[in-house]
């Protein structure tokens, strides 16, 4: 199984150093971090970031109030159809799509992969299709399902991994595991690589603080705060998370921290540089 890290969108709120380290002073520097993953049951993507239709109709696909608060970059060349082109596949070898959750930065590629099965947790379909909250109802846009997706629901068993809940039985081994919080059936996707376990964990946290040392700069916990369903729940998933990062046995990474999209990126290149080290020698 090999994992590719993919930047799906690069978002520049104001705000600088408030929300990451990866800005400037006025600017922040987000991503939407997801994965293109190739298996024995073909192209699977984790989460889908922005879309050739948000970059070509930002204000109708994503929104007013999105593209003025979050000042997406709307580079063609960053959307998954095309990094997946670059790759050597097609929009058609992509079968399956795992979401994390519903919101729009990770759900408005959906739209350039008609063919695929998405799988999402059937919590999360049901709030999307019936908001029962002003932020529900705020951050769902019908528009990015309008094609009528091969929808797949998952609900969570019986099943335990590292001590969390999972749902067994999607394309390639991997697992939702359900993270609840930041949206009524947010779950990270938990994916066995060939070093171990990764945890695409979504939004369940935004900053690499948060599950190394418990900090988090004010821009981006008061964002989270803005956006939950649920602070408690959110709140208990992240100290889980830092206890599951502490163990070592999992790497966890969120969708949009700069600082983990790149070391992740780096943790993939070097094995390569090591196997041709050897061949070299």
């Amino acid at each position: 199984m090999r994992v590719h890290h993919l930047n799906c969108g690069t978002m520049r709120p104001f705000g600088g150093r408030l929300l990451n380290e990866s800005g400037d002073r006025t600017t922040g520097r987000l991503v939407c971090h997801c994965l293109l993953i190739e298996t024995d049951d073909g192209l699977v993507l984790v989460d889908t970031g922005l879309g050739t239709q948000a970059v070509a109709r930002p204000r109708d696909i994503l929104g007013r109030p999105f593209v003025a608060m979050t000042r997406p970059r709307l580079d063609v060349a960053e959307t998954a159809v095309r990094q997946i082109a670059a790759l050597g596949h097609t929009a058609a070898d992509v079968r399956h799509i795992v979401l994390t959750h519903l919101d729009l930065d990770h759900t408005a590629g959906l739209t350039d992969f008609p063919e695929a099965e998405v799988h999402v947790h059937a919590t999360e379909l049901e709030a999307a299709r019936h908001p029962v909250t002003f932020g529900e109802r705020e951050r769902y846009r019908p528009v990015l399902w309008s094609h009528r997706p091969r929808w797949v629901e998952h609900s969570t068993g019986g099943d335990r991994w590292h001590g969390f809940e999972a749902v067994r039985g999607l394309p390639g081994g991997l697992l939702m595991i359900p993270l609840t919080g930041h949206t009524r059936g947010h779950v990270g996707v938990a994916v066995e690589a060939g070093d171990g376990w990764l945890l695409h964990a979504g939004d369940a946290y935004f900053h690499h603080d948060q599950v190394e040392s418990g900090g988090c700069p004010p821009g981006l916990r008061l964002f989270q705060t803005l956006v939950q369903a649920d602070r408690t729940t959110r709140l208990h998933n992240v100290d889980r998370l830092r206890e599951l990062a502490r163990a070592g046995d999992v790497t966890i990474f969120s969708a949009h921290d700069p600082v983990e999209l790149e070391a992740r990126r780096a943790a993939v290149q070097e094995p390569s540089r090591s196997s041709e080290r050897r061949l070299g020698s």
